[in-house]
């Protein structure tokens, strides 16, 4: 019997090591795409058949997407054009928080012609850990759980921590309220990697 409790007892150890040691050596890459890029004509002239047609298909499915309204402003003057391209509200680049926990890369707030709002993070890079989460925080710097505080906005849980990433922002968030986009631990409550948003 003693054994046996032995037993199980160093297996949840190890089990419970290894869930908290392993973001430490491995390591997950992720590549989403860009929602709304449009390919250059020279990029569309080197598509497959096949790849044009799925292009076509989405470009459908976002249009029937678009609600039918009867347009009750007068068209734009010459030379103006709706938006047709993401544009970018803010920006910023990862930094260390401190000697051990290490990130870079670019993250940048976007709004999508369709009035969607994207947090967009590219050729990012950072120390991985368990459970991380995005989150956006109204400290522009912040270098400690008190900084984060708990008026944040968590976007979801971090895809990997490698690559380039996509995290919807909710409608009823106000982005300019957000300094910082945070790396953050969340049942350690550390900090990972922070980017100061301009």
């Amino acid at each position: 019997m003693n054994k046996l409790l032995i037993a199980i007892i160093v297996i949840i150890i190890l089990g419970a090591g290894w869930y908290f040691v392993s973001p430490l050596f491995l390591s997950t890459t992720v590549e989403d795409k860009f929602p709304f890029s449009v390919p250059t004509e020279e990029e569309f002239e080197q598509m497959t058949d096949e790849e044009k047609f799925e292009l076509e298909m989405k470009m459908l499915e976002e249009a029937a997407k678009q609600p039918d309204v009867v347009m009750e402003e007068t068209m734009p003057a010459e030379g103006v054009t709706p938006e047709t391209e993401p544009a970018a509200l803010a920006s910023g680049e990862f930094k260390d928080a401190d000697s051990f926990h290490k990130g870079s890369g670019d993250a940048t707030i976007y709004r999508l012609p369709d009035g969607e709002r994207l947090l967009r993070m590219e050729n990012f890079d950072v120390t991985n850990g368990p459970d991380l989460r995005v989150l956006l925080v109204k400290n522009s710097d912040p270098m400690s759980r008190s900084d984060v505080g708990d008026d944040y906005i968590e976007l979801g849980k971090l895809k990997g921590n490698k690559g380039n990433q996509n995290y919807e922002i909710p409608d009823d968030v106000d982005v300019d309220e957000y300094g910082s986009v945070v790396i953050y631990c969340k049942p350690f409550h550390v900090i990972f990697s922070t980017a100061t948003l301009n």
